[in-house]
């Protein structure tokens, strides 16, 4: 079997620390975030391999459209509290954010980042 045919056979791969499904935001005791903010903090420490597998995932699993998932994952990042639970992660998701936003804003300008 070569390199070609081993990345097709592998399997998507899905998150193993997420609920199964996450609906209604039920806050834990005492950090003042919600049960679906630490179950989307926890979906997005997962790397995903495949295009669409996480939009997928996302629909399945917190039962959300892939930009309203986003809308939500945005004002999360922005809680001191995301922050307490998981310094690096929120920083990451900050800084992509950001990078996108340049990039965005560059393109309308005419501009092309390297």
């Amino acid at each position: 079997m070569d390199a070609a045919q081993l990345r097709v056979a592998q399997p998507e791969r899905v998150p193993e620390r997420v609920p199964e499904r996450v609906s209604t935001p039920v806050a834990k005791a005492g950090d003042g975030l919600t049960s679906r903010d630490h179950a989307m903090l926890a979906f997005e420490r997962q790397w995903w391999k495949y295009a669409g597998a996480k939009e997928r995932a996302i629909r399945e699993l917190f039962d959300m459209s892939s930009t309203r998932y986003y809308q939500l994952l945005n004002q999360l990042i922005e809680k001191r509290e995301a922050m307490a639970a998981d310094p690096m992660l929120v920083k990451r998701l900050r800084r992509v954010r950001a990078g996108r936003a340049r990039t965005r804003a560059a393109r309308r300008l005419g501009f092309e980042l390297t």
